[in-house]
């Protein structure tokens, strides 16, 4: 089996983020900047390609590398992950050891304390409806044709870039899950990500919070107002400094209300 990363990243000029990310293997990298072009690398060790394209959304930027990769497998990357050296071959086992697996979730060590980074994954588990929430788009490794053939991409209402903020991975896990693919956790790290910045969070506003209640009324019109009452409650730590818990329950509420499928 081959593997390819699948990058998003913005305003890159060279192929330096290769070495940045510690890329060994192939790779796509979709460059959303201000201009168009196309540049590779192709030698004996690996085969990297980057495509610049004068648009903006991340869950474009994922489509858009997921309709061009050919590998067996891909990873999910924004440009903040550096890869350990032997990710390939973690990967590689990850999938040879369960071959029933469409996706495997890795885990990817945040390095920004102040950050709520991925769940640390501590076993091999499947993941179902009540705990795919937990993960994000860089803990992500798929079959390519498993997910072609299932015709899942990824929104592009959700996520930086787009017209409501983050979301856009947890759709794709939930799809992935509707369409019946098996999805399973993996105790083995494969890289670290800094979470320096971010595209789209501004704050726990009010903004944040319609857009989770609209988040949350797409996963599942019937179970929102349950969604959003245990995430208030929940995060309500992170966020309370910022928002009261009455406040950002109603604004949760008015995106549910604002709902539009």
């Amino acid at each position: 089996m081959k593997i390819e990363v699948l990058v998003s990243t913005m305003n890159q000029r060279d192929m330096s983020i290769v070495e940045k990310m510690n890329i060994f293997g192939d790779a796509i990298i979709i460059n959303q900047s201000n201009f168009n072009d196309y540049i590779e690398i192709n030698d004996n060790k690996k085969h990297v390609k980057m495509y610049s394209f004068n648009e903006r959304g991340i869950g474009l930027s994922r489509n858009t590398a997921l309709m061009r990769a050919m590998a067996d497998i891909c990873i999910l990357a924004d440009d903040d992950v550096v890869y350990h050296k032997d990710y390939i071959n973690i990967i590689l086992n990850a999938f040879e050891q369960n071959p029933n697996a469409d996706l495997i979730i890795f885990n990817v060590r945040s390095l920004n304390t102040d950050r709520s980074g991925p769940v640390e994954i501590k076993k091999c588990t499947s993941v179902n409806y009540f705990n795919f929430m937990r993960y994000g788009a860089v803990n992500i490794a798929f079959k390519r044709e498993s997910i072609i053939k299932a015709n899942i991409f990824f929104s592009l209402l959700f996520g930086g870039g787009a017209k409501y903020s983050s979301g856009e991975d947890t759709l794709f896990l939930f799809e992935c899950l509707r369409k019946g693919l098996k999805v399973f956790t993996n105790p083995a790290v494969i890289g670290t990500v800094s979470q320096e910045s971010s595209t789209w969070f501004k704050g726990y506003n009010k903004k944040y919070f319609f857009d989770k209640g609209i988040f949350f009324a797409t996963l599942s019109k019937k179970m929102s107002r349950l969604l959003i009452l245990q995430f208030a409650i929940r995060r309500y730590k992170m966020f309370k400094h910022e928002m009261g818990l009455i406040k950002a329950i109603k604004y949760m509420n008015d995106g549910r209300n604002n709902y539009f499928m």
